[in-house]
């Protein structure tokens, strides 16, 4: 496994156009939370009279290579996670449409990404590992 210092730094060359940075800043915290929106959409996994959200079985791995990475990294990602599965809750108690929106705000927020990358002048950095889709969100958490 990789330091946290050798993905920033690998993640950043790719993300040194201050436009296709800001449009980082905010593209990447929301298709975090788009994609706990689409997860959250999927029927419950039933077990033994449990009911369990799948966003819970993707988030635990997530989790893990965060703490893999550095325990301060864990904290924030645990945090993030947790506050966008309570936005998530809220939008289906409010009686919002979770998955329209997620899949929207997928969509849009992707289209700006490229957009991003375009203006950059380089791919994005999960093509070469889709780890970097990981360290997207911690990486723009870090950026001063």
């Amino acid at each position: 496994m990789q330091a946290i210092s050798y993905w920033l730094k690998a993640y950043g060359e790719s993300h040194q156009n201050p436009i296709n940075q800001k449009i980082h800043k905010v593209a990447v915290p929301g298709i975090f939370l788009s994609v706990v929106g689409l997860i959250w959409s999927i029927p419950q996994l039933s077990l033994f009279g449990f009911s369990l959200n799948w966003v819970w079985v993707a988030a635990i791995p997530a989790l893990v290579f965060y703490f893999w990475l550095s325990i301060s990294v864990f904290i924030l990602m645990l945090a993030y996670t947790l506050a966008c599965i309570g936005f998530i809750w809220s939008m289906e108690i409010l009686n919002w449409p979770v998955l329209p929106i997620s899949m929207l705000l997928f969509g849009v927020l992707w289209i700006f990404q490229f957009v991003g990358h375009k203006i950059e002048g380089k791919k994005p950095s999960f093509f070469e590992d889709v780890q970097f889709l990981l360290i997207g969100p911690v990486w723009v958490f870090f950026k001063q």
